[in-house]
């Protein structure tokens, strides 16, 4: 019971509490309305009074969407509020009739209960800010975000001189009525944060207003290799006929040495990481400069040549490499879906943290784990198993996360052992306070298993965790070319900008990990807290595999670390 308490603790501690009151007025409006019906039930025109009142919730719900909504994506933070509004709707053609009222008024009841309850235990932070321009919106969002950015203090973030770092740009883009420009100041001054749980999105014509995060096309990608050596890769045949082709190492970019201009001229993205970063700034680079480039590279006979390049249009060799270096393409398979690799080795994939049902994920969230995934998943492994199974490689890559409840389910097979995974916080008066704490309990039916948990940058917040529970377990190795992303808090903040051109999403639920402090989330330093516990080696001959022949090298690694094993 402590640690349900706490949990609902956690979740109001995360929300915007004037949301909650205006639930808590529909609802008590809804009460009001049972009892009133019960009075009035035997008098005709008592009832007709009743089915006007019956309005009395959609008109509070109109009056709360226009001071705090009037926005697409908003509303879905308030969906289970407004729903409440509808079944009061649904009531009144049934005042006078016995029976069907008396059914209808049950399941409004209920229904009233289940969404209410739903509304005040998973709160969202949500803040319109549409009707402001551009330099009072953006003020707004940096007041907000000092107030409720869940990792403030633990990132050592000043807002206010973030603000006043980029006000000048807001104000430059208000005067030249420029949403292109306004959506860029937004996203620096939230890449400043580095975290990979803050969200911009754009909403206006990005053709007519272009961005400084637009990427060029000079018919080529770059890739930073272990040595030190920066290779171009998913060429095209314009470049192939200057004399750059896969695996041409290239030395300078625009006079700069490669790796020089990919840290100076490079746009901060937010990685949290900063190893991460480093690993893709020269494949940002590829696509960074003017109408054209000057390059260097290394001939055949190891001479330095340079070469002009051009900007051929539309960006497609970057996406190529980034999608290729990330398993992209690993997500169109089916969700903890099994096969094996050799005669020995398992595979599944878990490319979400989630069960496939949002109300199953919602009761999940509560206890920390799912008897029903667990089930799931011991099937899945006793059908490996019995197909010859010895050892498996869980594939975490580019995870777009979910909740905890499959991973602590899957461990939970993994180990005989008790693991802490994480706790649920509050921050009050300068100290992390852990409102419920959340484990693993293992039952190890599979605890012999020798088991490789391939991760990479991709896998973020649930998948980072996810990457963090398994590593705790000794007969599982962490692997990965990258780390997992660094991101791990709730998301739950929102707030709509000026015109609705910008909305910036955030992470306003704490967790906090086995020291008291929050988990998995990187501090200014931006050095990773789960790293990989094995480096896959990247070198040339892993560039190609994975660019050029479209081959899975990491998992390929994994599968050989294992038979070695």
């Amino acid at each position: 019971m402590s640690n349900f308490i706490g949990t609902l603790r956690h979740n109001l501690d995360g929300g915007e509490k004037i949301h909650i009151i205006w639930c808590g007025a529909i609802m008590l409006t809804m009460l009001i309305l049972a009892i009133l019906h019960h009075k009035w039930r035997f008098y005709e025109q008592k009832l007709k009074k009743w089915q006007d009142l019956c309005f009395i919730p959609l008109l509070i719900t109109i009056v709360h969407f226009c001071i705090y909504v009037r926005d697409v994506s908003l509303v879905n933070s308030c969906t289970s509020m407004y729903l409440i509004a509808v079944l009061a709707l649904l009531m009144m053609p049934l005042a006078n009739m016995r029976k069907g009222y008396r059914i209808i008024g049950s399941v409004a009841g209920v229904l009233t209960l289940v969404f209410g309850v739903y509304f005040c235990a998973f709160p969202k932070n949500a803040h319109n800010f549409m009707g402001k321009s551009y330099s009072e919106s953006f003020h707004a969002l940096a007041q907000e975000m000092d107030r409720s950015y869940v990792l403030k203090e633990w990132k050592d973030v000043d807002f206010s001189a973030l603000e006043n770092k980029y006000m000048p740009m807001v104000k430059e883009a208000e005067q030249e009525k420029d949403p292109g420009k306004f959506a860029d100041a937004v996203e620096m001054f939230c890449n400043e944060l580095h975290d990979g749980h803050i969200m911009v999105q754009r909403n206006y014509d990005t053709e007519k207003y272009p961005s400084v995060f637009e990427l060029r096309e000079y018919g080529l990608a770059m890739i930073g290799l272990d040595s030190g050596e920066v290779i171009a890769v998913c060429t095209t045949d314009e470049v192939n006929r200057l004399g750059i082709e896969d695996g041409t190492v290239i030395t300078k970019w625009n006079g700069k040495p490669v790796q020089q201009a990919a840290e100076e001229d490079v746009l901060d993205r937010g990685e949290p990481v900063k190893a991460n970063a480093d690993k893709v700034s020269a494949m940002y680079l590829s696509g960074t400069g003017g109408d054209t480039v000057e390059v260097s590279f290394l001939d055949k006979s190891g001479k330095e040549q340079t070469a002009v390049l051009s900007d051929l249009g539309e960006n497609n060799t970057f996406y190529e490499a980034y999608d290729a270096f990330t398993q992209i393409r690993k997500a169109e398979q089916p969700n903890f879906s099994t096969k094996m690799l050799n005669d020995k080795c398992g595979y599944i994939t878990m490319n979400a943290q989630s069960s496939g049902s949002g109300l199953r994920d919602i009761i999940n969230d509560f206890s920390g784990r799912s008897d029903y995934l667990k089930k799931i998943f011991r099937k899945k492994l006793s059908s490996l198993k019995e197909q010859g199974m010895e050892y498996l490689v869980i594939d975490l890559r580019d995870n777009m996360g979910g909740c905890d409840a499959p991973t602590v389910s899957f461990c939970e097979l993994l180990t005989n052992e008790k693991y802490f995974t994480h706790g649920l916080g509050l921050y009050r008066s300068g100290e992390y306070i852990c409102a419920a704490e959340r484990y693993i309990r293992g039952t190890g039916e599979f605890a012999d298993l020798k088991v490789v948990a391939l991760t990479n940058l991709e896998c973020i917040s649930a998948g980072d965790a996810a990457s963090l529970y398994l590593s705790k377990l000794p007969n599982v190795t962490l692997a990965g070319i990258t780390d997992p992303s660094g991101s791990g808090q709730e998301t739950g903040g929102c707030c709509v900008l000026s015109d609705s051109v910008v909305g910036v999403l955030y992470p306003t639920g704490l967790l906090l990990g086995e020291d008291g402090v929050p988990y998995i989330d990187t501090r200014a330093d931006r050095v990773s807290r789960d790293p990989v516990e094995v480096r896959i080696p990247f070198d040339y001959d892993a560039a190609m595999k994975i660019f050029r022949d479209g081959e899975d090298y990491e998992l390929e690694w994994a599968v050989s670390y294992l038979s070695e094993q």
